[in-house]
């Protein structure tokens, strides 16, 4: 199984990126997607999730109604569109899939099973 992140870049504040993370090797139709972020220094915080079969989504505090997650069932493919960026949304961005369980939650990353290897989003000011 693999997640393959792409998109990030540097962008200016007030700037629009939107990140793709193309699975291989499996479908996730049972699965929930997430995008986790780190920055220098700080541990990766959930970012935003999506049930692959039902659309359901759940974003960070931080983020909502500036990134929209999203997915193609044909593609196997997980977006980010992130709008309004500010400088505070400087990471690298993870995509990562996680198989529902009992006890387990999406905000979580020790909960996800497969991760993508990272795409660095700088913001600048």
């Amino acid at each position: 199984v693999q997640l393959q992140a792409s998109g990030g870049g540097l962008v200016q504040a007030g700037g629009s990126l939107r990140l793709s993370c193309a699975a291989s090797g499996r479908t996730f139709s049972g699965y929930s997607m997430g995008w986790f972020r780190q920055a220098p220094g700080k541990e990766r915080e959930f970012v935003a999730a999506i049930w692959w079969a039902s659309g359901v989504t759940n974003y960070a505090d931080s983020v909502k109604g500036r990134f929209t997650i999203s997915r193609d069932n044909a593609k196997n493919t997980l977006y980010l569109q992130m709008n309004s960026l500010k400088p505070e949304d400087t990471a690298v961005y993870y995509c990562a899939a996680e198989r529902p369980r009992i006890g387990s939650s999406v905000y979580s990353a020790d909960d996800y099973d497969y991760w993508g290897q990272g795409t660095q989003v700088t913001v600048s000011s």
